[in-house]
């Protein structure tokens, strides 16, 4: 049987504006008052660890890298626990696969304490109950050890794994694994980057095209031409 294996951040959830909010607050107490949007967006898809450690030395902040990151999850968490939401056709997605018993992970960027906090937040912990942190592998994406991790946790060789991604970075990650990606582009200008490329399914549009009817079709097609229901 095919596994899916989910991001998080802009993928189930459309957790970007409180990651910039918490980011741009946590910049600003160290004397960044400007911090824009356009600047946030360019990481997107990259853990929080590694968009400050360059963050850091672009600004020249002297706050070590730890005290930045808990001050930055501190800030993000308050907001995730009262202000995430669930992209729709994403929640029906994984509802549809959940009814199907198809084993579904999470494999995120973010702390395990963010993770759950959103999941708790929007409801999709009742029905997503295998989470991979970052923060519990080697390296982050681009490489694929959260995804590997996942695919371990499920009993899942790669190779029957399907990730769904929104950003470049998990897209490098998802094919260095030796998985399937169905890419949901959260910066749908981005939807010709060269990661997204070998996807097996592209909704160059992003969520405002994203179909749990399309998705699980194509599923289930990947499936069966695999030999796998």
């Amino acid at each position: 049987m095919i596994s899916v294996i989910f991001d998080l951040d802009g993928t189930l959830v459309d957790s970007e504006p409180n990651y910039y909010e918490s980011g741009r607050l946590t910049l600003e107490r160290h004397g960044v008052p400007d911090f824009t949007w356009e600047q946030h967006s360019r990481f997107i898809g990259i853990g929080t660890l590694e968009t400050l450690e360059v963050l850091k030395e672009r600004y020249g902040l002297r706050a070590p890298v730890e005290q930045l990151l808990a001050e930055q999850n501190a800030a993000y968490l308050e907001l995730a626990r009262t202000r995430t939401e669930a992209f729709p056709e994403m929640r029906a997605f994984v509802e549809r696969l959940h009814a199907r018993g198809v084993p579904m992970a999470v494999a995120s960027g973010s702390s395990r304490e963010a993770i759950d906090a959103v999941l708790v937040g929007t409801g999709l912990d009742a029905l997503l109950t295998t989470v991979v942190s970052a923060e519990e592998v080697a390296h982050g994406k681009p490489a694929p050890d959260v995804f590997l991790e996942a695919a371990r946790r499920l009993g899942a060789a790669p190779a029957d794994c399907v990730v769904i991604e929104d950003a470049a970075p998990g897209a490098e990650a998802a094919r260095a694994a030796g998985m399937a990606c169905v890419a949901v582009p959260y910066v749908a200008a981005t939807a010709d980057d060269p990661a997204f490329a070998g996807a097996g399914l592209l909704f160059a549009g992003g969520q405002a095209q994203f179909s749990a009817d399309a998705a699980h079709d194509w599923l289930t097609a990947h499936g069966a031409g695999r030999g796998a229901a």
